[in-house]
């Protein structure tokens, strides 16, 4: 892997983790920033979400610094340049989620353009 590869896979991983984070997922301004002006989402429940409806969710306090997500196995593969595609087990509350992000770079860093949940065994 080159260095640069290298830098976009722990750039993406990084942003990734700041939106498990419930302190940034509670303020919509650190969320926005995060997730690309196209992004969509299928979640766990097979329903499909956009950006603004993502925000609607996280602002509300969906996960609670009492109660974090327990992330194991995130790892990456960049695709292209200035994509990177990340996969992890995400536990919550008792349910277990597989995960799968794309980020694109954009002109103001890094940010999530498609988001999937499936639900784990």
């Amino acid at each position: 892997m080159t260095d640069e590869n290298d830098q976009a896979l722990r750039a993406a991983i990084d942003a990734e983790s700041k939106l498990l984070d419930p302190e940034v997922r509670a303020r919509p301004d650190l969320v926005r920033e995060l997730l690309d002006p196209e992004f969509t989402e299928v979640g766990a429940s097979g329903r499909r979400w956009d950006a603004r409806s993502i925000l609607a969710v996280t602002s509300g306090g969906s996960i609670s610094p009492d109660s974090p997500v327990v992330v194991t196995g995130m790892s990456g593969t960049v695709l292209a340049p200035g994509i990177v595609h990340l996969t992890y087990l995400a536990e919550h509350e008792g349910r277990r989620v597989w995960r799968s992000s794309l980020w694109r770079l954009t002109g103001t860093g890094w940010r999530m353009y498609h988001h999937q949940g499936t639900p784990a065994a």
